[in-house]
């Protein structure tokens, strides 16, 4: 037994007013139900709010999803849950926490494959290495003052951020995700959603 609230929002489908967070974390895990509501007036002394009953059942088997993964999308696409998904990943804060998991990632890998004998480059590395072949083949042989350095560094970063955010923008426009809103997705949107971004090498934990 909750408050009504709580158990509305434990039940609530996408689109529903209180549909949330909560709502698509539990409904990934069990499954859940609206048995009956109890009112006030049942109790003595009454309580300030209604309650309900709910049942709830552990999937079994559980998902074969990474919780911490899916939490960390949801938690991001419901920060603002009424906007499209394209502006919340257009964000500053969130393409910087995004690009620094997805460098961790790439860190990690790029280690574990040298530990085994097998380090390759990515699409990424490969596309790095042209950029700095195309400079080399274009240098003059004249040296560059500190001033023509930084600002060749402070516009490799913005390649680089201009470089993710389409990556990004990418994923969303290949699963038709952009324009949504995470009140409208359903479990398995999200379940598809983070397929998409783990298949690109983008993580959430």
């Amino acid at each position: 037994m909750f408050q009504h609230e709580f158990a509305t929002r434990l039940v609530a489908k996408a689109g529903d007013s209180l549909y949330c967070r909560l709502s698509v974390n539990v409904q990934l895990l069990s499954r859940v139900s609206h048995l009956i509501k109890v009112g006030r007036n049942n109790f003595r002394p009454p309580p300030k709010v209604d309650s309900s009953v709910v049942r709830i059942e552990p999937r079994k088997p559980l998902p074969p999803v990474s919780f911490k993964e899916l939490d960390g999308l949801v938690r991001l696409c419901f920060n603002r849950k009424n906007k499209t998904l394209g502006s919340i990943f257009k964000q500053k804060k969130v393409l910087a926490l995004l690009e620094k998991n997805y460098k961790t990632m790439q860190s990690l890998q790029l280690t574990s494959d040298a530990e085994t004998g097998n380090e390759k480059m990515s699409v990424d590395d490969v596309a790095l290495l042209a950029h700095m072949v195309d400079e080399l083949n274009m240098e003059t042989g004249e040296e560059k003052d500190d001033d023509e350095m930084e600002m060749d560094d402070a516009d490799m970063v913005e390649e680089g951020r201009a470089f993710f955010k389409e990556k990004i923008m990418g994923i969303l426009q290949q699963g038709d995700f952009a324009e949504k809103r995470a009140s409208k997705l359903s479990q398995v949107d999200f379940l598809y959603l983070l397929s998409l971004f783990n298949n690109a090498g983008i993580h959430f934990s």
